[in-house]
């Protein structure tokens, strides 16, 4: 490799580590946040390990929540470093200790003692933060860790294991604290996943589109002078059409992904060049790199 490579792919991650610094530090404050001015001075809960260091937090008054925080995530630390990465413990452990720093020496006001508001906005910030700091390569809450390892040795999914864990927190809350602080909580629990699926997937929600037409290269034109998108050929054959089974017509797929706000516009173009085009449509997490944004057109 040569100097410039080398020194290029160095300050991509050096900028990489600072991101992802920058997010959990902005996760940390986030969800330190929703649990002292929301949910930790009015005794309510959520779900996962932060659900159970607030409900033994409720009966051990003693204890601080950050030392809570920090005894009930480490065992799912040291299996995220056996079942993930080291990388991904170090950040992990680093990102707990700091929130376990902020909500003992950072002291947010108290916002509000309306309980609906409490459980919505509580869990708004506690998710928000949670999110921040999965993009930024680490977990808050050692569940998700749990789930991971618990999925490859079972046939269940991660999201199964996530409510199954949940809905034991929620009963215990119930019977230990009463029914309607549970009903609290999974109202709590529900706006934090809403949160954090709203920040892992990204501010814009982007779209896969496959276009099936013998029209391929007028789309791929529309595509790519109109809207400004890149577009990816790929080289197919019909294998049932009007002439029947044994139909081979070869022609071009695109494939292009766009912003949700752009489906309506790239529909109407299509159709306009090709009515009985099929178009596949696909949810997408998110990119990196590509032509996703659309270009600046040039005057």
């Amino acid at each position: 490799m040569t100097d410039k490579v080398l020194h290029e792919q160095k300050y991509s991650t050096i900028a990489s580590e600072i991101k992802s610094i920058l997010l959990i530090s902005i996760g940390i404050f986030s969800a330190g946040f929703g649990l002292e001015s929301f949910l930790v001075p009015n005794g309510y809960i959520d779900g996962g390990i932060t659900g159970i260091s607030l409900l033994v937090k409720i009966f051990t008054p003693g204890i601080p929540l950050s030392i809570l925080l920090v005894i009930f995530n480490t065992p799912f630390i040291i299996l995220g470093f056996r079942q993930v990465s080291r990388e991904f413990a170090v950040k992990s452990i680093l990102a707990i200790a700091g929130l376990a720093l902020v909500i003992q020496f950072v002291h947010f006001p108290i916002l509000t003692k309306d309980p609906l508001l409490i459980a919505c906005f509580g869990g708004l910030f506690l998710g928000v933060g949670i999110g921040f700091a999965m993009r930024g390569g680490s977990v808050l809450d050692g569940t998700e860790v749990l789930a991971i390892y618990l999925s490859r040795q079972s046939r269940m999914s991660i999201g199964d294991i996530i409510l199954i864990f949940n809905i034991l927190i929620f009963l215990t809350g119930a019977y230990l604290l009463s029914i309607e602080v549970a009903l609290y909580a999974i109202l709590t629990y529900f706006v934090a996943s809403k949160a954090i699926t709203y920040i892992i997937e990204g501010i814009e929600e982007y779209t896969g589109i496959t276009i099936i037409s013998t029209e391929s290269e007028k789309i791929r034109e529309m595509l790519v002078h109109d809207l400004g998108h890149g577009v990816t050929l790929y080289s197919a054959k019909k294998g049932f059409g009007k002439r029947g089974i044994h139909a081979s017509e070869s022609f071009d797929v695109v494939y292009t992904v766009v912003t949700r706000l752009e489906v309506p516009k790239l529909q109407t173009g299509v159709n306009e060049i090709d009515p009985q085009a099929f178009i596949i449509m696909n949810s997408i997490k998110d990119t990196k790199g590509g032509m996703i944004k659309k270009r600046t057109a040039v005057h």
